[in-house]
């Protein structure tokens, strides 16, 4: 939880945007910078998923699923059977490739763990790979496919699916009543499930008890959800503790994490949940030979595992002490130090002066910063682009946004590359001066016609990559094709994508995509009607 701002800055000043009417806040230049930064987490820890004590991070049916004596317990009874597989879901984000480590102890019937899974239509229904658990050891260590093709490898099997969905036993791990002997009866047990491309495998107590290959390219999932079973029928009892994830790098495709900040503007602007799945959609679809988009909502993932095999983040948000990497700024340089490519989008190229602003133009080339850029609306007009593959594909184009410019870039542009740049018309300099609207230095720069520039690129010195984009203000400015060419081509690019010459193409979104995921809005208030007076 963020501390408030009382706390944190000895001098902060309200005020009112005044294109929008939303309440925004703004540090002064000497307010002090955040000092409480928790630790990094770094890509070789496995992270935990259960604090012990709480379902926090899991959504399933509170009658069939508590805490008891620091596990995880689902429970059924005969009183009540359930009519259908129940399932509590990890709510913190989907797994992909990943080490999954996790005790279990089974007192009775059937469990699972879902991995890469996907929801059905019931409530607290999952359908995908099952790690098997039962307490009779007839199952226990099966990959079975949940709503989702049976069983793909029974225990001791090593087994090819092929295109048809049909398993191939193409190896033996031993035998299965054999293996089912190292497996405790109503005692803990370690369960350990290992995914890696096209490849599962699971163990208990540290034996290999089943293996998969998945070539069936039509069905096969890569990523999805993490889910823990109840089973129909008579009554059952299960507990999981120690639930551990690491994630592993995806080798064949480059891996993108979008974040998105928080609602703040009235519909159709800083629309960033939409704008994350939006683009994760068009990638993933279109261009998913090459990467995998994962995104995160309303603020920094609860996930702690998000960065761990990030080729790439990009943050679309809010900024200053509403940007979601305010309190992280040691994971945001422990990743950049890896060489993880970091884009920001829109308002996200800002926090404050000194250490967050700093730590943005480290890891993407520059930053807005207060009382030096500003945020006028105005209709860029770009005509000229730099030979760059983040440049490639795109044409003319002439979009009204909130371009900020006059950005606070590296010292002599080291590494910098403007991509979009044009020329401010007059009137954007209408504002009186202020922290965002305006100073003598940029009115200086707006009067000589000095092109400005509003998305650029950075090669960092340890090998990584990173952009600024200023632009996408408006929601449906993602339909002009030049405008979202540049974007794409940008989170492709710091994730070391290969960009093809006509850049990294996606089809216009449709009224109805655009229409998707749009942060809900507050009602206004009806209006009381006014007191009759006293006669």
């Amino acid at each position: 939880m963020i501390p408030s701002t009382t706390r944190l800055f000895p001098l902060i000043v309200a005020g009112i945007a005044a294109t929008t009417g939303v309440l925004f806040l703004t540090m002064a230049q000497d307010a002090d910078p955040p000092t409480q930064q928790e630790k990094a987490v770094t890509n070789d820890e496995f992270v935990s998923l259960f604090d012990g004590k709480t379902l926090n991070g899991w959504d399933g049916d509170p009658k069939l699923w508590r805490v008891e004596d620091g596990t995880i317990t689902g429970e059924t009874s005969d009183e009540e059977k359930i009519t259908y597989n129940s399932f509590l879901t990890w709510a913190n984000g989907e797994v992909d490739d990943f080490e999954l480590k996790l005790e279990y102890r089974i007192f009775s019937g059937n469990s699972g763990i879902q991995i890469r899974s996907f929801a059905l239509d019931k409530p607290y229904s999952v359908g995908g790979y099952q790690a098997d658990i039962d307490a009779e050891r007839n199952w226990a260590g099966t990959n079975y496919g949940e709503q989702f093709r049976g069983v793909l490898a029974k225990r001791g099997e090593k087994t090819v699916i092929n295109e048809d969905g049909k398993p191939e036993v193409t190896g033996s791990l031993g035998d299965s009543a054999e293996l089912a002997k190292v497996i405790k009866d109503k005692d803990w047990n370690t369960y350990h499930v290992i995914a890696k491309g096209n490849h599962i495998v699971c163990k208990i107590n540290d034996v290999v008890m089943s293996d998969i290959t998945d070539n069936d390219t039509d069905t096969r999932r890569r990523a999805g959800l993490l889910a823990l079973q109840l089973h129909k029928g008579p009554a059952m009892k299960v507990q999981f503790r120690n639930i551990q994830l690491k994630r592993l790098p995806l080798g064949d495709l480059k891996k993108i994490v979008y974040v998105a900040g928080a609602p703040s503007h009235p519909a159709r602007s800083h629309e960033h949940n939409a704008g994350a799945k939006l683009a994760a959609k068009l990638l993933n679809e279109n261009h998913g030979d090459k990467v995998l988009v994962a995104t995160y909502h309303n603020g920094w993932p609860n996930d702690p595992s998000a960065f761990q095999n990030a080729d790439a983040i990009a943050i679309q948000s809010d900024g200053g002490p509403r940007h979601p990497a305010f309190w992280h700024l040691r994971q945001l340089n422990y990743l950049r130090d890896q060489g993880v490519g970091i884009g920001m989008l829109h308002y996200a190229v800002e926090m404050v002066p000194g250490e967050t602003n700093d730590t943005l133009i480290a890891a993407t080339g520059g930053a807005f910063e207060i009382n030096y850029s500003v945020n006028p609306h105005w209709d860029g007009d770009f005509s000229e682009f730099p030979v760059h593959p983040v440049a490639r594909g795109v044409k003319p184009f002439v979009v009204n946004d909130e371009w900020y410019f006059n950005m606070r870039f590296l010292p002599e542009m080291k590494g910098v590359t403007p991509i979009l740049s044009a020329v401010p018309p007059d009137e954007t300099m209408s504002r009186p001066d202020g922290h965002h609207s305006g100073n003598p230095e940029v009115r200086k720069m707006v009067a000589e016609k000095a092109p400005q520039h509003v998305c650029w690129v950075v090669e960092r010195p340890e090998g990584g990559r990173g952009f600024g984009f200023t632009g996408l203000h408006y929601h449906d400015n993602w339909a002009d094709d030049s405008f979202r060419q540049v974007i794409m081509n940008a989170l492709c690019w710091i994730a070391k994508v290969e960009i093809p010459e006509g850049g990294i193409v996606t089809p216009k979104p449709t009224q109805e995509e655009l229409d998707a995921n749009l942060d809900p809005k507050p009602q206004p208030k009806p209006k009381q009607a006014p007191k009759k007076k006293a006669a």
